[in-house]
């Protein structure tokens, strides 16, 4: 799992995550982009290089989003990998996060 810092701004940066969002990772997770709410208003995640997902993934960008909120922030989802928007349609979630899914032509049906 990496952290790509892509774009940053005053105020706003953007970040590509590359590797999995599981249980075995989350709380390091956790810990690298909850410093980011401290310090910037808007932030933006990549997720075209996520290749797994599970659970505990989906809570933490669900709580990255909820504390950004609460602190008078955004957090956005942008490039969904395939395996973000299976576990997103699975659980009902895509309208929850609120950003548009880009679905892949060559991407099995899902």
């Amino acid at each position: 799992m990496a952290i790509e810092v892509k774009q940053q701004r005053p105020g706003s940066v953007h970040l590509a995550i590359d590797g999995d969002i599981t249980i075995y990772n989350v709380a390091e997770l956790r810990q690298a982009l909850s410093a980011y709410l401290d310090t910037v208003k808007e932030i933006q995640l990549d997720l075209a290089g996520v290749a797994e997902i599970d659970g505990a993934g989906v809570q933490l960008l669900m709580f990255l989003k909820q504390e950004a909120l609460a602190k008078g922030g955004e957090l956005s989802l942008a490039r969904h990998s395939e395996a973000v928007v299976e576990v997103l349609e699975l659980l009902n979630l895509s309208t929850h996060f609120g950003d548009p899914i880009v679905i892949s032509a060559d991407w099995k049906s899902l």
